[in-house]
């Protein structure tokens, strides 16, 4: 059995802080870190059984340990924050020994390599299953560079990144519930398993193309998009049919008997971005966007929330949750 203390000392020669403002960081019993004007902090976990399922065979280590913090760093993308700190709390079940420990923390350190991150601290202890805590650090220079949820304006076009529908895809292929050939199927299991968070699109949707609000597609657009609805008071009207769908999501929906933007907008953990720009704004993005519908005022009489149209519209949706009870 490996101690804790032997487990931490891997951990200090494993991990590289890559940012001069951090002045102590693991091996003290504080990190001390130089600020920037403005922090984002978020807080995110992950439980073996809930969120990730180690007993299913193409699931590693790694898979679990950059997927933990690429959920935590995707609020920060969402907030158009700049990466900074991460700090990882540990609860290891009997059996995960430092082998797999180690593997984890590989797999989100070159996930913190990537994107700037500094692992700087955290802890380790005994679980009944794998858990994970990530908490993460975010910075940028004025307050009004950070956008949150409750800024869209009636007008603004509706954009969101990527593509969608991959994480649930990929998850119904590791379960068995729908099978694909060697083509999309292990990059829609790759997608699941290990997303990328959109922290440079992030910050270019809040700084450069003037986004009115942001958020991650952690839950699914379904819900998602009704949180942005809602708290600016608002009415968002999204298209399912102009949703970008990922290659082979159509083929597993059609396993799942679904239709394609049903899955797409409610399988969630795509962790992609949803935008409220201005219109003016959406050909300066490119290709890094796609454009699913506007905001509109609320309705006399009417409440803000989604509104969704296209195939699949006609029956209420709503995106992935996690059971806490």
């Amino acid at each position: 059995m490996t101690g804790e203390l032997d487990l931490i000392a891997a951990f200090q020669r494993l991990l590289t802080n890559r940012s001069e403002r951090v002045v102590r960081w693991t091996g003290d019993d504080c990190a001390v870190v130089r600020a920037r004007p403005v922090q984002a902090v978020s807080v995110d976990a992950m439980v073996d059984g809930v969120h990730f399922r180690l007993d299913l065979p193409q699931v590693a280590s790694a898979d679990v340990g950059h997927r933990a913090l690429a959920a935590a760093l995707s609020d920060l993308a969402a907030m158009g924050a700049d990466a900074g700190e991460a700090y990882i709390t540990l609860g290891l079940p009997p059996g995960f020994g430092a082998p797999d420990t180690l593997e984890l923390a590989r797999g989100m350190e070159a996930l913190a390599e990537r994107t700037g991150t500094t692992i700087a601290g955290g802890d380790v202890t005994r679980a009944p299953v794998l858990t994970i805590a990530v908490t993460v650090v975010g910075w940028a220079d004025d307050e009004a560079q950070l956008i949150g949820r409750d800024g869209a304006r009636p007008g603004d076009a509706v954009v969101v990144s990527g593509t969608l529908g991959a994480s649930a895809a990929g998850l119904a292929l590791l379960l068995g519930d729908a099978e694909l050939g060697t083509g999309d199927g292990p990059a829609l299991v790759r997608r699941h398993l290990r997303p990328e968070p959109r922290l440079a699109l992030g910050t270019r949707l809040a700084r450069e193309a003037g986004a009115h609000a942001l958020i991650d597609l952690s839950d699914g657009i379904a819900t998602d998009a009704a949180h942005v609805a809602r708290a600016s008071g608002v009415v968002l009207e999204v298209d399912l049919d102009a949703l970008p769908l990922a290659p082979g999501v159509a083929a597993v929906a059609a396993q799942l008997d679904t239709l394609p933007g049903v899955l797409a907008a409610t399988g969630g953990e795509d962790y992609e971005l949803l935008a409220c720009v201005p219109p003016a704004a959406v050909a300066g993005l490119g290709d890094a966007v796609t454009t699913i519908g506007r905001v509109v005022a609320v309705p006399d009489g009417g409440e803000p929330g989604l509104r969704l149209a296209g195939a699949g519209s006609s029956a209420p949706l709503r995106g992935h949750e996690h059971p806490v009870g």
